[in-house]
């Protein structure tokens, strides 16, 4: 049986610290699940930048992308999946998803595995790229290749 796991997140906007969290991901589960779901501290995340993320993926049969509401935990449970898949970049990530992690487990049963992010990438943070998009400037280098 292939093993499926959900990289959950706003995504808004999906950059290459998403990207190479989910090209290492796979090196460890046959399926990815990028799961966009609604964060009510952030900002609504666009069906263009959606549509993007199944863009990005379109030719890759290891991976499904999909909007979603509600838990997580449910997620997980619905779709067979095994596991939450998180990218840690620093102390502060670390802390805010171990809460997280433990509520998953303690509640739900499900695991989560943390990727650290790669050293080159650990800067690149979605809100930090959206504030910079806003105010006009060039992002393009924190974005992967097809946005």
């Amino acid at each position: 049986m292939p093993k499926t796991a959900i990289f959950p997140g706003s995504f808004s906007p999906f950059t290459k610290g998403h990207e190479n969290i989910v090209k290492r991901a796979l090196l460890l589960f046959d399926h990815l699940i990028i799961a966009i779901g609604e964060n009510s501290l952030k900002e609504e995340t666009s069906t263009e930048n959606i549509q993007a993320i199944k863009d990005l993926y379109a030719n890759d049969h290891r991976i499904t992308v999909m909007a979603y509401k509600g838990l997580t935990a449910d997620l997980i449970k619905k779709q067979n999946a095994t596991c939450i898949i998180r990218g840690i970049r620093n102390e502060t990530d670390l802390a805010y998803e171990q809460e997280i992690a433990k509520v998953n487990y303690t509640f739900f049963g499900i695991e989560t595995i943390f990727l650290l992010a790669s050293p080159a990438l650990k800067e690149v943070s979605s809100s930090i790229v959206r504030e910079l998009k806003k105010y006009g400037k060039d992002v393009s280098n924190y974005l992967p290749e097809s946005h």
